[in-house]
């Protein structure tokens, strides 16, 4: 069985490369072992960052959020960062005073050892619900961290962050801003309680271009639409959901122009590789699925809209049924009508067409007639399994990444605490 932590029962999945990580002028990282909750490997993260660095971030819409969450929403509007602490093990969520006692201590050992005020200070953690963190532990371990970070540790920041999660996940792209070379970095982890409302469970995006707050927060909030929140595992939305992104601005010395508005026309490269760097994470999340064998992909098209056929796009991704079908290589598409049907959006059974992969299975409204049904199971044995679903109505379309259901998820959260 796979435990916490990296390199235990690494998903089939995995991509077989991890990218290259250059450099993002100003950017340093650090991980350390504080002994939140893992024996013997990584468990805090510090990245620092120079003066004037921009940050904007999207959170977790749970009702219920970490302290974390709530720490970086009350500072996020002043749009400066020279620091980001993050912690897996230990969430801090559902912890009450003691949560965030701990996120201010944290946030002021960091402060102190970077060498800012504590509200330029981000956090985020991650790990399990209602346990408080002592966030004493960071103070044997922040000056080491701020002293030692250094701009080629993007792998043993990836690592450092995961709790359930198999590999690294980080991407990478380049683009043009009116000429000049800009770098987009991005880390992320993830494997369970993931349905994102607004961004994963954790990821982090650093870019050396110049651009200010307002403008990356709304780059940033549009670039989750089709990346992060089109991805899930479990249907569930996690309390602790972080996605921050920083921008140094050092790419200004070789010619990058200031950005000040998300619309402005020389962004266009430069959005191109943020979807790019979100679009990689988020897929990474989906293949390192806890206990995942399958990735599976579901297209919806042909709906009254965009919006309606992302509802039954997430009807059929988080289907127990559909995911323990693909899960067993049995393509029983009576569960996706099953999907569809439930999904309360508008639907014609009789318009209704599915494909598994580039074989269709059903047509409007019945069996397709030119099923085979050996052709379809052997289909239904790769790794990567792509379901379409045509309603006939629209032509709203949609895309949605997650994974199938095994007897391994049961295991891995049936003693995720001890």
């Amino acid at each position: 069985m796979r435990g916490p932590g990296m390199g235990k029962a690494v998903s089939p999945l995995k991509p077989a490369h991890l990218p290259q990580m250059p450099d993002i002028a100003g950017v340093r990282l650090a991980s350390a072992a504080a002994g939140i909750r893992y024996a013997g490997r990584s468990d805090v993260l510090l990245v620092t960052f120079p003066k004037g660095t921009s940050v904007a971030g999207v959170f977790t819409r749970s009702k219920c959020p970490s302290a974390p969450v709530e720490w970086c929403r009350a500072r996020i509007g002043a749009g400066r960062a020279r620091a980001l602490v993050v912690n897996s093990g230990n969430a801090n969520a559902f912890t009450g005073k003691t949560g965030r006692q701990a996120t201010q201590m944290t946030a002021e050992l960091a402060a102190k050892a970077v060498g800012c005020r504590p509200a330029e200070v981000f956090l985020a953690s991650t790990g399990v619900i209602g346990e408080p963190l002592d966030a004493g532990k960071f103070a044997g371990v922040m000056h080491e961290l701020a002293a030692g970070a250094a701009p080629q540790r993007w792998v043993d920041a990836a690592e450092a962050i995961g709790t359930t999660d198999t590999f690294p996940k980080l991407a990478s792209a380049a683009a043009r801003l009116a000429g000049a070379a800009v770098r987009i970095n991005g880390i992320a982890k993830g494997a369970g309680m993931i349905a994102p409302d607004m961004a994963t469970m954790l990821a982090f995006v650093f870019t050396d271009a110049p651009i200010v707050p307002g403008a990356l927060q709304a780059l940033l909030a549009r670039a989750v639409v089709d990346t992060f929140n089109a991805v899930t595992i479990d249907g569930d939305t996690s309390t602790s959901d972080t996605l921050l992104a920083f921008a140094t601005g050092a790419a200004a010395a070789a010619g990058a122009p200031t950005i000040a508005r998300a619309s402005d026309r020389r962004l266009a490269e430069f959005r191109s590789a943020l979807q790019d760097v979100l679009g990689s994470l988020a897929e990474q999340v989906a293949r390192d699925g806890e206990g995942a064998s399958k990735l599976i992909e579901i297209v919806v098209e042909g709906a009254v809209s965009k919006r309606s056929a992302r509802k039954i796009a997430l009807s059929i991704a988080n289907s127990p049924l559909v995911k323990t079908a693909v899960g067993g290589g049995d393509a029983n598409w009576g569960r996706i009508v099953m999907a569809v049907g439930k999904a309360g959006e508008p639907a014609d059974r009789d318009r209704l067409s599915i494909w598994f992969g580039d074989i269709r299975v059903a047509h409007k409204g019945a069996r397709d007639p030119s099923y085979v049904e050996r052709d379809v199971a052997a289909y239904m044995k790769r790794h990567e399994i792509s379901i379409r679903v045509a309603l006939g109505l629209g032509g709203g379309r949609d895309r949605v990444l997650s994974c199938d259901l095994t007897k391994e998820y049961v295991a891995i959260n049936g003693d995720y605490r001890s």
